[in-house]
């Protein structure tokens, strides 16, 4: 009898500590938390990286023509369009050489047809036996030289109507101007090595990019179906917040991983209508090769370190109940795990870190239509 009273004195203390363990503590207070359902979702897989942005075309500005600088239309630093006049040359020279080779023109034209006339009046004369062959043979010898200098004539005055057209220097592409380095009453030679300028594209800009070989594979594939999204997010706009980011797609996959650094080469090409992306700027990039179906999810700041991993708490039953889980990434705010929690059930995102398995929780009471409040800071 006394050795089964012995026993039970033993075994009823670890009872009753399973048993606090499985209830919550009655005399304590519950402490305020605030929770979140656990969801099943399509995630993007996001594969961060650092680029630098770069324009697609810079065109440098020189003259085709010599001459003297009579005006310069634009300003530095100035958006200008495919078309638009940037300088103007003196162009009297050629305009009065255009008016020489005119003058020149008309009288060939005159010579040639009075050649092309007796040619064919020796022709008839010939069939007649009125002339020789050989005055024949030189009719039509001075019709065909007064003719091929006509046209001879005419490719001059081409030319140096092109040349006046050279003397209006205009924007081959759409762009920013750069420095101008040439003023009004310069004189300008083609030969010369100093541009007039610089023209920088931006819109489309490119952000080129180095990924870890490891994801080629998933590249090639998601290429092979389409397209693949990537975004940006300039420096500046991540000491502001500004959002959203830059959209893009990829657009370029280098021919070959780099054997010293294991990585990839990749260009995006981004609309930049607004200009938030600038040549030579270092962005934030996020590219998605793919999205994985179904995953489990939870906010970021739910998931907790300890020395067993990773774990989070869920509000079960009034109290704070502590799941094993494994964090395979964080998508911005939301962390993708697996584990032992299950769809729909209440995790605790804020006042986890002043709970442990088996406390009394209770929700925050909030006002309608407001958000639930952090009383934590993120894990």
């Amino acid at each position: 009898m006394r050795q089964i009273l012995l026993a039970l004195l033993l075994v009823s203390p670890v009872l009753a500590a399973q048993a606090a363990l499985a209830q919550p503590a009655l005399g304590q207070p519950a402490v305020p938390v605030t929770t979140e359902a656990v969801r099943r979702e399509d995630v993007p897989v996001e594969v961060l990286a650092n680029g630098l942005a770069a324009s697609e075309s810079v065109v440098v500005i020189r003259p085709r023509v010599d001459g003297q600088i009579e005006r310069v239309h634009v300003a530095e630093g100035q958006m200008v369009v495919r078309g638009q006049p940037l300088f103007t040359l003196d162009s009297r020279q050629n305009q009065a050489l255009v008016a020489q080779q005119e003058a020149q023109l008309a009288a060939l034209r005159a010579q040639a047809q009075r050649a092309a006339l007796d040619a064919q009046r020796y022709q008839s004369l010939r069939g007649e036996s009125f002339t020789s062959v050989q005055r024949y043979e030189q009719a039509q010898s001075d019709a065909a030289v007064a003719a091929a200098q006509v046209r001879a004539t005419e490719a001059m005055i081409v030319q140096t109507r092109l040349s006046l057209a050279f003397a209006t220097i205009e924007a081959e592409v759409s762009g920013r101007l750069g420095a101008l380095p040439i003023r009004a009453g310069n004189y300008v030679r083609q030969a010369e090595a100093t541009p007039l300028g610089t023209i920088t594209q931006m819109d489309p800009i490119l952000v080129q990019f180095s990924v870890a070989e490891r994801w080629l594979p998933n590249l090639r594939e998601a290429l092979a179906r389409g397209r693949v999204p990537v975004t940006v997010r300039p420096q500046g706009d991540a000491v502001r917040g500004e959002e959203p980011r830059v959209e893009g797609e990829v657009v370029f996959l280098d021919s070959a991983v780099d054997s010293a650094t294991g990585t990839l080469t990749i260009r995006a090409r981004f609309a930049n209508a607004e200009g938030r992306l600038w040549p030579g700027q270092y962005v934030g990039v996020t590219m998605i090769p793919r999205v994985e179906r179904g995953a489990t999810t939870v906010p970021a700041s739910a998931v907790q370190t300890g020395q067993g991993g990773r774990y989070v708490f869920v509000a079960e039953g009034g109290a704070a109940r502590r799941r094993t889980v494994e964090l395979v990434r964080n998508v911005r705010d939301r962390a993708v795990v697996r584990g032992e929690i299950r769809e729909g059930e209440a995790v605790i995102v804020d006042g986890a870190q002043r709970v442990a398995d088996g406390t009394r929780v209770q929700e925050r009471s909030t006002r309608p239509g407001e958000a639930p409040a952090r009383i934590s800071s993120a894990n």
